[in-house]
Formats: structure tokens, sequence, C-alpha cells
């Protein structure tokens, strides 16, 4: 087996689709949309290995590391080898021949992380280099009447109202919510960026719903906000980020959450990605998962060197 390592080049991604076939789960999807050509703006950094088969160098196996804007403490990293090459070395050179790209990083940032799926090659892969568990993250389908829909009638109590995605107090709330709940792998996240990567059209927000503990006429703050990615309702589950006020007490937390989810799967699935750190939503939708009112679609781990 004649291996050869070179950049990434136009094309690689048609000719590795050949021998790697579809993406195995989600997270795979994701993944692979990041191979590129190699660049300093966004820095990342892509490698692609070569095998000499009946002479022709064909590509079998790629890798990427990238500076992302959020979440700037470690470096992205990702490595797919086909299923014939595995368990050959091919992995284990890419990963480090990306810890040497890391290591010139603009930012001066050279530890890795990368997301891998429970029990699989990439995982098994991952622990053998070193890497560690840092977070959990599962996206979680909530079925229709999961939970009993709160009473909303009392004028001077919690009232539910839509949101417009531009609004600074929306805005403000996301904003502190994604911080504190992302201080295992902080982000400092500001208002702008709040607004490009979660509130604009452009990624996807279709809509929002905020719960206020009292009228806003009286002075209501945001107790929890539901933010919908999916433009048109349909029979399947909405892709719904739900976060709240980290600054209730736990119980008041839970309870904002409880009482938003219920609106929203008064009538209709959703599905949210929920890390562990979320303890709000955990402490919700566990529960739920005990008595198959909620089911798991996928889960991740977070991992890093």
């Amino acid at each position: 087996m004649a291996i050869q390592y070179r950049p990434w080049r136009d094309g690689d991604d048609l000719e590795l689709l050949q021998v790697w076939g579809g993406p195995p789960n989600p997270q795979a999807e994701q993944s692979r949309a990041l191979f590129r050509p190699s660049s300093d703006s966004p820095w990342l950094r892509c490698i692609v290995a070569e095998d000499a088969m009946d002479g022709v160098a064909v590509p079998v196996a790629a890798a990427y590391v990238f500076e992302p804007k959020l979440h700037d403490q470690r470096l992205w990293a990702y490595v797919e080898v086909s299923q014939a090459h595995r368990g050959t070395g091919i992995a284990a050179t890419l990963l480090g021949m990306l810890r040497h790209e890391a290591g010139s990083s603009p930012s001066g940032v050279s530890t890795l992380r990368a997301k891998v799926v429970p029990g699989s090659d990439g995982a098994v892969f991952a622990a053998a280099a070193g890497f560690r568990e840092i977070q959990r993250s599962r996206i979680i389908e909530v079925a229709p009447g999961a939970l009993a829909v709160p009473n909303f009638d009392d004028d001077d109590g919690p009232q539910l109202e839509e949101a417009a995605t531009g609004s600074v107090e929306l805005t403000r709330a996301v904003t502190e919510w994604y911080n504190a709940v992302h201080s295992w792998d902080p982000a400092d996240m500001t208002l702008g960026q709040a607004q490009q990567f979660l509130l604009a059209d452009t990624a996807g927000a279709g809509g929002a719903v905020v719960l206020r503990d009292k009228p806003k006429s009286a002075g209501g703050a945001i107790a929890a906000f539901a933010l919908s990615y999916t433009q048109s309702r349909t029979d399947a589950p909405a892709d719904v980020l739900i976060g709240c006020d980290t600054g209730l007490r736990p119980s008041e937390q839970s309870a904002a959450v409880a009482s938003l989810l219920a609106m929203l799967v008064y009538q209709y699935p959703v599905q949210l990605e929920v890390d562990d750190s979320m303890t709000a939503l955990v402490e919700v939708l566990d529960p739920l998962l005990a008595t198959g009112a909620a089911r798991v679609v996928a889960e991740t781990r977070v991992v890093s060197d």
C-alpha cells in the first residue's frame, strides 16, 4: 500500500464520495461539508491521503483542522478514512499532520476538539489518540401532548407571545443564555454574533416565541424563548432551540422551559439539540425519555485532546 499525502484539491469530494459512500450519520454529513482547499481566512488546513491503486493515485482519506469564530479556545478537527483502509495507520498519520498544522494557527491555539458518535470507529480511534469526552449532545424528538398545557389565562401571570427575531431584547436573552450554557467551552458570543449565527434569516431562523414571567406592560421579562428553524409547518418535527433566563432559580428555569415546550408540542412534535450543560432542558426532557414521550434521534460526544 503506497500512501501519499497532499493538500485538498477541488473535485476530491466527488472522488472520496465514491470510496466512502454516503455519510453514515448526520454528524459525518455535517463534518464532510467543511472539506475544502486550505485557506487563511478562515484558517483551515485540509489534507488528503491517496493510495496508488493499479498505478493510479486514488483519494481514500481526508482530514482537516480549522479555527472557529466562536468557541475559539480549541480548534475543530475531523478525520475520515475509507472502510477498506482503516486500521492501517492512515488516520494516525493524518491526525499527527493536523496536530503539526495546529501549531501554526493564527491564534496560537493548538488544542483539538472533535465530535464522535458513541461506539463508532471514530470514537474508538479518538480515545486511543488521547481524546477525552468534554460534553454529550443529543437530538431529542418530543411527541405531541408530551406535557400538560399550562394555563395562561391569568392576566397578571406568565404570558406567551410571538417575538421578532431582530428584537434587541430577544437577542440579549439568547446571547446571555448561550454564553451561560457553554461555560465548558466558552464562546463569548456578542449580540451581533447571536444575530448572525442564531437569529438571522441566513441562519435559518423562522420565528420566535417567548414566555414572560408577567405581562410586558407590567415589566415582564423573558423567562424562556424558543427559536424555530423550520420554515413551514409539516407533520415532521420542527427543529427548535429552547433557552431560558439562567439568572432564575433552577426550579424556575425548568418550569419556564416545561411551560414553553408544552405549548410547542400541544399538537405537533418538535426536535431539539440538547447539551448536558443545558440543565433546565435536561431536567424536563429526561423524564419524558423515561416514559417514552420523547426519544433520542441521535447522540454525539464532544472530545478534546
